[in-house]
């Protein structure tokens, strides 16, 4: 079975930097660039990054769906270690409690997504790579 890269970011710059330059419509690009590279990599991952995009952006009405939204996200980032044959380092609690510290859950999640696309030495994005049985 295989799957696609995705890219390899610059943790502070999509945390703080592009977010602040374009008054947070970065933030909501990345989110939905991340939860589609976790379908990419394994169609295993059952999600839908437009709804995972909107529970975030619109989901502040109801209260509760950005912090399901930023769970499930850890949650699928772990899945796709695992899905690369790499141990799953990333909790998806770490990331849901550095969403209430200056927001730095998307450092966290880009950090670990590095870490994948690492894993298979920085391969241009959307290449083929195995993925662990």
């Amino acid at each position: 079975m295989t799957g696609r890269t995705g890219k390899t970011r610059n943790i502070f710059l999509v945390w703080l930097v592009w977010p602040l330059i374009t008054l947070g419509i970065y933030h909501l690009v990345w989110y939905y660039k991340v939860n589609r590279e976790a379908h990419d990599l394994d169609e295993r991952i059952d999600v839908n990054p437009a709804v995972s995009v909107l529970a975030l952006a619109l989901g502040w009405i109801v209260i509760v769906p950005p912090f399901v939204s930023v769970f499930n996200t850890g949650d699928r980032i772990a899945r796709m270690q695992r899905a690369a044959g790499m141990p799953a380092t990333c909790n998806p609690w770490i990331g849901l409690i550095l969403m209430f510290v200056l927001g730095l859950y998307p450092l966290y999640y880009q950090y670990e997504l590095n870490r994948i696309w690492e894993h298979y030495g920085h391969r241009e994005e959307g290449a083929r790579v195995p993925l662990a049985a």
